[in-house]
C-alpha cells in the first residue's frame, strides 16, 4: 500500500474536510490550505493503513473516529505563541486595569484559545506580582487536548521566554539542567494557579462563569464572518459589565452590534445598553 505522502487529495475530499473542520471547530480552511492538509494529515493515513482521504474522512465522522478527529484538529490548527506576545496588551493590564481594580476582592481572567499556555502564564505572572494581597484567577481554554497537556506541564524552550522581563523570569521560572538544558519550567505555585480546560469557542460556555478580562487574540482570523460573530457573542456573554476584551492587533471588530466600546487599539470594554 502507498504511504500517505503519495496519496492525492481530490477537490471533493478537500471540500469534505473543509465542512468537517468548520462544523466541529468553526475553522475556515481556504483553498490555499489544501497543501497544508496533505502535509499534516498524510502520515495519519499511513499510520491507520488507509489508502484515500475519503476513507480517512469516513473514519473521522464515525463513532470510533472521535479520538482521531482530535488528532486531526491538533495537526491542522496552529499553536504558535510565546510569552508577552503583543506586549501593549500586558502594559495596558499593568498600567490601566490593575490600578482601577485595586480594591476589587477578586479578578478573573479568561485566556481563550490559550494554546500551549504562554499567554495564560504571562497573565498569571502579572497578576501575582500586581495583586500580591488580593485574589485573582486565570482560566485558560483550548480546543486541543494535546496543547493543554503541554500547557499544564509548563516546560518551554528558552526562545519562548525571551520577552519575559528579567525580574519575572527569575521569580517565576526555573532554568533547566542536564536533559532539560535550553529549557525553563514555570514554577509549581504559579502553574497551580492557572486552570487549563478544553473548550470550543463556537459553543456557549456558561459553566465558566463571568470574567473581568478576556483575551481572545489571533484566533478570529481563522473564522468566516458568521462563525466569528458567533464566537464573539459567546465570549462577550462571559464578560462582566465594564469588563475588558483584548483581541489581536490585526482583528478590529466592526459592525458586530455587540455591547462593546473601543478603548484603544484592539482593546474593548463591555457597556450596558
Amino acid at each position: 500500500m502507498s504511504g500517505g505522502l503519495d496519496i492525492a487529495l481530490s477537490e471533493q475530499e478537500f471540500r469534505q474536510m473543509q465542512r468537517l473542520f468548520h462544523e466541529r471547530v468553526g475553522l475556515q480552511l481556504q483553498p490555499v490550505k489544501k497543501p497544508l492538509i496533505c502535509g499534516r494529515l498524510a502520515k495519519r493515513l499511513s499510520a491507520l493503513g488507509l489508502d484515500s482521504y475519503q476513507a480517512y474522512y469516513q473514519h473521522l465522522i464515525s463513532p470510533s473516529g472521535e479520538d482521531e478527529l482530535e488528532v486531526a484538529i491538533d495537526l491542522i490548527t496552529t499553536h504558535e505563541t510565546y510569552f508577552f506576545r503583543e506586549p501593549k496588551h500586558f502594559e495596558f493590564l499593568q498600567q490601566k486595569i490593575l490600578p482601577e481594580v485595586v480594591d476589587r476582592e477578586d479578578f478573573r481572567v479568561w485566556s481563550a484559545a490559550s494554546s500551549t499556555g504562554e499567554e495564560a502564564y504571562t497573565l498569571a505572572m502579572l497578576l501575582d506580582s500586581g495583586r500580591p494581597h488580593s485574589s485573582w484567577s486565570v482560566v485558560a481554554t483550548d480546543i486541543s487536548q494535546q496543547v493543554l497537556r503541554s500547557a499544564r506541564r509548563g516546560l518551554y524552550v528558552m526562545a519562548r521566554g525571551e520577552r519575559i522581563p528579567m525580574h519575572l523570569l527569575k521569580r517565576y521560572c526555573l532554568k533547566g539542567k542536564d536533559r532539560y538544558e535550553g529549557h525553563f519550567l514555570v514554577e509549581r505555585d504559579l502553574r497551580e494557579r492557572v486552570e487549563f480546560r478544553q473548550g470550543n469557542l463556537i459553543k456557549s460556555a456558561p459553566e465558566l462563569g463571568l470574567f473581568d478580562l478576556i483575551l481572545l487574540r489571533n484566533v478570529l482570523i481563522y473564522f468566516d464572518v458568521p462563525t466569528k460573530l458567533q464566537v464573539l457573542r459567546n465570549v462577550v456573554d462571559r464578560l462582566k459589565s465594564g469588563g475588558w476584551l483584548m483581541v489581536g492587533h490585526s482583528e478590529a471588530l466592526h459592525d458586530t452590534a455587540l455591547p462593546l466600546e473601543l478603548v484603544t487599539s484592539s482593546i474593548y470594554r463591555k457597556v450596558d445598553r
